[in-house]
C-alpha cells in the first residue's frame, strides 16, 4: 500500500476581484520530494505557495496536509504553523533582534520549548549552515544571502514536514545566490520535502524531483526535471523555456 502524498491540492482556484491567478490547480506532494515551480512573472506560482500556506484563502478547491483538510478553521492555523515553514524573497527577519533571538523565537512562542533547548538546536542550525559565527549579530550587518540563510534557519527550526521557498535568490545579487542555493542543496540531499518557485533551471534540474511549469494560473506540464526542461511537451512551455535560454544568454 502506497504511502498518502503529505500535501495534496485539488482543483485550486484564487481570484484577485475579476481576475482569476489559480485555475484549477491540482498537486500531490509525497514526503521527501523536491517540487520546483516554473513559469513566467504573473503565473500563479506565489499565489499557489501562498495558498499552501493559508497566508491566501482559495476561492475553490481543496488543500490538504497531512490527510487534514485545511478549510477546516478549527485545525488550520496550528497545523500550518507547527508543520509548513515559508521563506520569501524579502529575508522577513527582526531587524531589532539578533540572528539567535531571530530564530528561536518561533520554537519558543509556538512549539513551547525551553529556552535552552530552543537555543541549542538553533546554534546547531546555524553551525550547520555556516553562520554559527553570526548568532549574536543582528541583521542589518550581514550580507544579503547571509541574512536569507539565516531566514531559512529559522524555517528550519520549527522543525516543518514542508518548507515552501519563494524566489529566494531573487532578491540577492548574483555572487550570493550560489550560497543560498548551496542550502537548498543540502536540505534536498537530507530529505526534506519542499515546494519552491524559482527561475533558477539549472538549480531546478539538479536538485528537484519533479519540476511543474505554470502559465496563466494552469498547471501546463509537469514531471522530471529531464523531461519538462529539456524535452517538453506544450509549446507555452517550449517558449517559455527559449526565452529563459535567451535571456540567460
Amino acid at each position: 500500500m502506497s504511502e498518502s502524498p503529505l500535501l495534496k491540492v485539488n482543483g485550486l482556484i484564487k481570484k484577485f476581484g475579476e481576475r482569476t491567478v489559480l485555475d484549477g490547480i491540482d498537486l500531490e506532494v509525497s514526503s521527501h520530494e523536491v517540487v520546483c515551480l516554473i513559469g513566467a512573472s504573473g503565473s500563479g506560482k506565489s499565489t499557489l505557495l501562498r495558498c499552501l500556506n493559508t497566508l491566501e484563502v482559495p476561492d475553490a478547491g481543496t488543500i490538504e496536509l497531512l490527510g487534514v483538510d485545511l478549510a477546516d478553521d478549527d485545525v488550520r492555523g496550528e497545523l500550518v504553523r507547527r508543520q509548513v515553514g515559508m521563506v520569501f524573497q524579502a529575508f522577513n527577519l527582526f531587524p531589532h533582534r539578533s540572528v539567535l533571538d531571530n530564530v528561536t523565537l518561533g520554537p519558543r512562542r509556538v512549539l513551547h520549548q525551553s529556552k535552552a533547548t530552543a537555543v541549542s538546536a538553533a546554534l546547531d542550525l546555524l553551525e550547520r549552515f555556516g553562520l554559527g559565527e553570526k548568532a549574536a549579530e543582528y541583521p542589518d550587518r550581514l550580507s544579503g544571502g547571509q541574512q536569507q540563510r539565516v531566514a531559512i534557519v529559522r524555517a528550519l527550526a520549527m522543525e516543518p514536514r514542508l518548507l515552501l521557498l519563494d524566489e529566494i535568490t531573487s532578491a540577492l545579487d548574483p555572487e550570493l545566490v550560489g550560497e543560498v542555493l548551496d542550502v537548498v542543496r543540502e536540505l534536498a540531499t537530507s530529505g526534506m520535502t519542499m515546494v519552491l518557485a524559482t527561475h533558477e533551471m539549472e538549480f531546478a534540474r539538479d536538485v528537484a524531483t519533479s519540476v511543474v511549469f505554470l502559465a496563466e494560473g494552469r498547471i501546463v506540464e509537469s514531471g522530471p526535471p529531464e523531461a519538462v526542461l529539456h524535452e517538453p511537451r506544450d509549446e507555452r512551455t517550449k517558449v517559455f523555456l527559449r526565452r529563459y535560454l535567451e535571456g540567460a544568454g
